[in-house]
């Protein structure tokens, strides 16, 4: 699909789109569990939905309601054998059920598409074969295979690779029949993403106990309340702040959680950084339309919102510099090139730097065509710039945002910019 969004401003209000890191999370620990569950989750996506999958492939049974998910959990002891996992492009589903289908001894084939086979794993299939599984990955065929039942013991992730390596370990080691321990070496990037594994582990009475270097974790199952609800994500709000405070009058965005553990709240505070408008109240956070100043940002915990807010600063006039964002050649695309050549196209001046961005800013974009690179963020990235642009911005491949946000381009002109779509060729 191509889209072309017309100049104009942004206004209004929108409702969040619910977090998929916390639906992934909610929906594990949910088949996990001893007792049906029903997770509150108003709109969906391509990634929940490959969890989804995975989920029911090892013997969960989770059927789609209005305005959610009902969840029987699986049988640890009725495992299918052997499973299939269709993980599409969802790096999080891969990561998070690779060791728990080695803690329930299941013998599993996960497909992957897109990039997902050149991802990370190194770290955490070591650990896993070392705990007693035997995995094979064949990247020409994105496939990985696993079987053998993981074991109790003592585990080691880097915490500078993935937070989902960790997350994952932190489903799988309380299913065990002893107890495990993790340790995490190095500085934890993202730490907030483990943040919100814990916060998930514990609505479903799991606690791992804190150590200095990682965690204690005994057996333990998994009890819930009979309803959860999936809270606002804040990685899909960042859009909206920031075209707010790019090139609109004000923009709000409701059922925002501002005691969330999600890292990309850090959005609110690297735009006032910039010089936007903040107001927060409640559930809701609006972000207005101001004089604007380049600065140095830190994406080392906040990796997600590196194509936004690079969209925001290809606008300010002056260098804004980003930096540990070296993580991001491994999405969904290579994306600090596709960032920078998606803005390059809309006649920003965006250079690539081992680890992130310089962008020289502009006061106004000319506009044109940009790429998407089948990747979610990139569109939504060039969108964001279209505030800033005195002409048409057209997107192709702009159906990448099915991947974590479906209705983008509907919410999109609710805040009254115009957008216009067609198929591609």
């Amino acid at each position: 699909m191509t889209v072309t969004i017309q100049p104009g401003c942004a206004e209004g209000t929108l409702v969040a789109v619910p977090s998929k890191s916390a639906a992934h999370r909610l929906l594990i620990c949910a088949a996990l569990g001893q007792r049906p569950v029903q997770v509150v989750c108003p709109q969906t996506s391509q990634d929940i939905e490959a969890t989804v999958r995975c989920l029911n492939a090892l013997g969960a049974h989770i059927r789609p309601r209005a305005g959610g998910y009902d969840v029987t959990p699986l049988d640890r002891g009725d495992v299918p054998a052997p499973c299939h996992l269709d993980c599409g492009e969802s790096g999080s589903t891969l990561r998070f059920l690779l060791p728990v289908a080695g803690a329930l001894g299941a013998q599993a084939t996960f497909h992957l598409a897109g990039r997902l086979a050149q991802r990370p794993m190194g770290p955490l299939t070591e650990q896993l074969e070392a705990g007693g599984c035997e995995i094979h990955l064949r990247p020409r065929d994105n496939v990985l295979t696993i079987q053998g039942q993981l074991r109790p013991g003592e585990y080691t992730l880097p915490g500078d690779v993935s937070s989902q390596f960790i997350s994952g370990m932190l489903f799988a080691l309380p299913l065990l029949a002893g107890k495990s321990t993790l340790a995490v070496t190095g500085p934890r990037e993202s730490a907030s993403y483990i943040d919100l594994t814990l916060r998930a582990l514990a609505r479903f009475g799991v606690v791992p106990r804190e150590r200095e270097t990682g965690w204690t974790v005994p057996p333990h199952p998994y009890r819930g309340p009979a309803l959860v609800q999936v809270e606002g994500d804040w990685s899909n709000a960042a859009p909206w702040l920031c075209l707010g405070a790019l090139g609109g009058e004000s923009v709000t965005v409701t059922g925002l959680d501002l005691a969330s553990p999600q890292g990309d709240k850090a959005v609110c505070a690297v735009l006032a950084r910039m010089g936007a408008r903040m107001r927060a109240t409640g559930d809701r956070v609006t972000a207005f339309r101001g004089p604007l100043r380049p600065v140095e940002i830190d994406a080392r915990d906040i990796p997600d919102l590196v194509p936004v807010l690079a969209a925001v600063a290809a606008a300010v006039p002056g260098t804004t510099t980003i930096t540990g964002a070296a993580r991001l050649r491994m999405k969904e695309s290579d994306r600090l090139e596709t960032t920078a050549r998606a803005l390059r196209a809309l006649g920003g001046d965006v250079t690539v730097t081992e680890d992130g961005l310089v962008i020289q800013g502009r006061p106004r974009l000319p506009g044109g065509r940009a790429d998407a690179a089948g990747d979610h963020r990139i569109a939504m990235a060039a969108a964001v710039a279209s505030g800033a642009c005195e002409g048409p911005v057209t997107i192709t491949g702009a159906q990448a945002v099915e991947k974590s946000y479906p209705t983008f381009w509907r919410d999109l002109r609710a805040l009254g910019k115009k957008v216009e779509d067609f198929l591609e060729p």
